[in-house]
This record gives C-alpha cells, sequence and structure tokens, in this order.
C-alpha cells in the first residue's frame, strides 16, 4: 500500500504537524476543517480591525476623569497618567477575556471593553471630568457587581434562557441606538472631529472651529442683587462652544480625510479598514512645526512628544487598578448605572455571541452552540476583570465576523489576538499620542458595525 505523499510547502508542513499534535486535537482543527496557519490569519484579520479600541477607549474613559480630582497639584498631569492607566488597562482586559474565549470557549471571538457602553459609562454615569451623578470609584463598583451577577446568571444557564426571550427588533433598536451615540460623540471636540458644537438655541450646531475662538462652558447662578458665581460644586465643561471661523479648524479636515479613508477601505473589503484611517491621520498629526500637530510647543506639548519619542515602554497601572469604592451604593443613582449595564451587556453581548455563532455555522436548530457555556462565562468574567483595572464592561467584538470570514473557526483565532494585545503592552507612548481627530473617524463608524450585529451591511 503506497504511503501518501508529504505536504510539499512549509505552511502545510506545519497545518499537518499542529493538527496531529495534543493543540491540534484539544483545538479540534480537523473536526472544523481549519488549520493552524488559517487560524492565525484569521486572528490577524480579527486584531487589525478591532485594535482602534485601544486608543478610543482610553481617550473616552480619560474624559471621566478617573480618580483625578481638582486638589491634584496637576490636574493635567494626573489625566494623562490616567489616560496611560486605561490604555494598559484596556490592553490587559482584553487579552485575559480572549485567552479565557479561546481556551475555554474554543471559539474564534475576540473580546474588549464594549464600544457605546465605555461613552455611556463616561458620558452618562459619571460624567465629562466627574460631573454625573456617579463618581468613577462608585461607577466600576456598580460594573464589578453587575459583572459578578451576569457571572451568576452566565454559570446557571440562566442566560441563553433570557436572551432567547427578548424580541429581535428589541435587540436591533439597542445596537442601532448606541451605535447613534457613538456617531454622535465622535462628531464632538473631545473625542472627535469637533464637527458639533454647542448652541444656546437649539442645543447643537455647526463647529470645528480652532480652539482659539472656543468658549468654555461653566454653570453659574446669579443672586438677587445681580452678582454672578460659579455654581456650588458645578463642573466647566470642556471648549465645546464655536464663537467663530467656523469650519475652519485644520484638525476637523484631516479627520475628515481619515474618515474618508476609512469608508473607502470598508467599502472595498479592505481589512484593517479602521487602523489605516487612524495610522495616516496620527502619522501626520505626529509632526511638529504644523497647524494639524499632536504635540504643540506648550509645556503639555513638549511633555507628551517626550513621551512619545520613548516608542517602546512597559506601563505600569497606577491610579485606577482597583479604584472600587463602595461609599455610593445607597444612591439611587448607581443602582440605576447597575440596571443599565447589566441590562445593556444582557442584551448587546449575548445578543452577539448569538450573531457571530450564526454567522459561523455554530448553531443547531434550537439557536445553541459548542462553547456556548464557556462563551458566556468568558464575557461575564471578563467584565470583572475590566471593573478590577479601571475599564468599562468587556463584550465579545462585532469585528469577529472578519476572522470568521477569513476562516477563523476555533479559539486558536482569540488566542491569536491575544497575542497581538500583549505586543501592544509595550507601546504605551504610541497608542497614547493619537489625537481625538484621528479616533473620532473610528468611533463614527462605530455605529456601522453596532448595526451590522443586527444583520445590516457597512457598506448601505
Amino acid at each position: 500500500m503506497a504511503t501518501p505523499p508529504q505536504p510539499s510547502s512549509l505552511s502545510a508542513r506545519l497545518n499537518t504537524f499542529v493538527a496531529k499534535s495534543r493543540v491540534g486535537k484539544r483545538f479540534k482543527l480537523v473536526e472544523r476543517k481549519t488549520t493552524f496557519t488559517t487560524e492565525v490569519r484569521a486572528g490577524t484579520t480579527t486584531f487589525l480591525t478591532m485594535a482602534y479600541i485601544l486608543a478610543v477607549n482610553g481617550n473616552i474613559l480619560a474624559d471621566s476623569g478617573g480618580t483625578c480630582s481638582v486638589s491634584d497639584c496637576i490636574p493635567l498631569y494626573c489625566l494623562q497618567k490616567t489616560r496611560k492607566d486605561l490604555i494598559v488597562a484596556t490592553v490587559a482586559s482584553s487579552l485575559i477575556g480572549c485567552l479565557i474565549m479561546g481556551v475555554l470557549a474554543n471559539l474564534p471571538l475576540a473580546l474588549a471593553p464594549g464600544m457605546g457602553t465605555n461613552a455611556y459609562f463616561t458620558y452618562t454615569v459619571v460624567g465629562f471630568h466627574g460631573s454625573g451623578n456617579v463618581p468613577y470609584k462608585s461607577a466600576l463598583t456598580a460594573i464589578f457587581i453587575e459583572g459578578l451577577v451576569f457571572f451568576f446568571i452566565s454559570s446557571v444557564g440562566l442566560r441563553s434562557k433570557l436572551a432567547k426571550l427578548v424580541p429581535q427588533p428589541i435587540r436591533i433598536s439597542s445596537s442601532a441606538g448606541i451605535g447613534l451615540f457613538l456617531a454622535f460623540i465622535g462628531l464632538q471636540n473631545n473625542q472627535g472631529i469637533g464637527l458639533v458644537g454647542y448652541s444656546s438655541s437649539t442645543l447643537v450646531t455647526i463647529g470645528a472651529c480652532p480652539r482659539s475662538s472656543r468658549a468654555i462652558l461653566a454653570p453659574v447662578v446669579t443672586t438677587a442683587n445681580g452678582t454672578v458665581s460659579l455654581l456650588q460644586n458645578g463642573t466647566v465643561s470642556g471648549d465645546i462652544m464655536c464663537l467663530n471661523r467656523r469650519m475652519e479648524n485644520p484638525t476637523f479636515w484631516l479627520g475628515i480625510l481619515g474618515f474618508v479613508i476609512i469608508a473607502y477601505c470598508l467599502v472595498k473589503n479592505i481589512k484593517g479598514a479602521m487602523i489605516y484611517g487612524i495610522v495616516i491621520v496620527s502619522v501626520i498629526s505626529w509632526f511638529r512645526n504644523t497647524t494639524v500637530t499632536a504635540f504643540p510647543y506648550t509645556k503639555t506639548g513638549n511633555s507628551s512628544y517626550e513621551y512619545f519619542k520613548k516608542v517602546v515602554d512597559l506601563h505600569v497601572i497606577e491610579k485606577t487598578a482597583g479604584a472600587l469604592s463602595f461609599k455610593g451604593m445607597n444612591k439611587r443613582s448607581f443602582w440605576e448605572a447597575f440596571v443599565t449595564f447589566l441590562y445593556v451587556d444582557m442584551l448587546d453581548t449575548t445578543g452577539t455571541l448569538y450573531s457571530m455563532a450564526t454567522f459561523a455555522g455554530f448553531t443547531d436548530i434550537n439557536g445553541d452552540f459548542e462553547g456556548q457555556y464557556f462563551a458566556f462565562m468568558s464575557d461575564a468574567i471578563s467584565i470583572v476583570v475590566g471593573s478590577l483595572l479601571g475599564t468599562s464592561p468587556l463584550t465579545t467584538f462585532v469585528e469577529s465576523s472578519t476572522g470568521i470570514k477569513e476562516g477563523g473557526r476555533t479559539g486558536l483565532t482569540a488566542l491569536t489576538v491575544a497575542g497581538y494585545f500583549f505586543i501592544a503592552f509595550f507601546f504605551t507612548p504610541i497608542l497614547s499620542s493619537i489625537p481625538t481627530w484621528a479616533v473620532g473617524t473610528s468611533i463614527d463608524f462605530g455605529w456601522s458595525f453596532d448595526d451590522e450585529s443586527g444583520g445590516g451591511d457597512s457598506v448601505e
């Protein structure tokens, strides 16, 4: 009996070796009709389409002020360190989530802090620089408790049953609503390209004016004798109101360039569309002596530029890790945030999991799929870990569909994504130097991915 010919190419020999190894059998490469190199390629594709979260999440959460306060010696310096902490927290929590998903559930799904819940956490719960009803530390506690409840619901098998009771229109509308919220944030100054500004008459209006033409708003009270003073415990807003020179901000037009690049790549199905837009805009912004520089010749700009030049740096979380506070649990606003986080996670993360499993062809006639129990547990554990590190709830990313399109069928895809997140640990100086007008372009397209989780089309 003739022996079958040996694979000729190096990749084919590698695939055959891995498939026959304990690793290949553990991840069921043969059963799921995939190969090791296919899984690595799928994981690479998934990471490229979701890597924008590394810069975006840190930027958004830093707007909450973190653990910083006006009593800090240099509040701006505290915010810069907090942003670096949050980038590392995003990397670490995503790494852990992907590891759990890959090893336990053996599914080609990647996890990271969810777009939408991070914005809700920052701008609604905590508020810009802590101007909301729930302090940053208490909000993390709400997420921590929500994660534990989510873990319990998942561990006893209630999560899948509850998810099936929710009508599909509600799941789709929730994703669409969160997506529109993201798009609105991406159009503002603090975390976007700056197209939208404040108007006392219509609330929002066209902005995109240079920083020198913006006004800062503050809550004031007028006494009976006509004296105007700052409202006690009032918080000054960002520079969100344009006085003149609308549509003349150079960084706005650079952001529009990034928007066009991402749109083109999405329409042409080019992998890593978000990354191309962010990288091109960021590289242009990293040159000094330009009107669009991210490093102006100021004390803050010089400090940021010196850190950027390090390129590689292993930043240790100092302010956000373990920053939970249980003092505010007797307030109604705390439990409102808790219920909202639980509700969104129940609908959004569970819906995304089912959508991705169906897309990969894993679901049976009842809508169940292999690894379902541990997939739900991975989500819940990741939320708890993320809260302990200082970040908003994690979720399964719909961008996992890009890896599935590339042939990803096992947990090796998720482990590949985890490997890339590990590499990102060492590049905090680069990630923390991505400007908001580069990040805003990806946020503006966040709504399209949220809509895709409900069955939409990014081209439409």
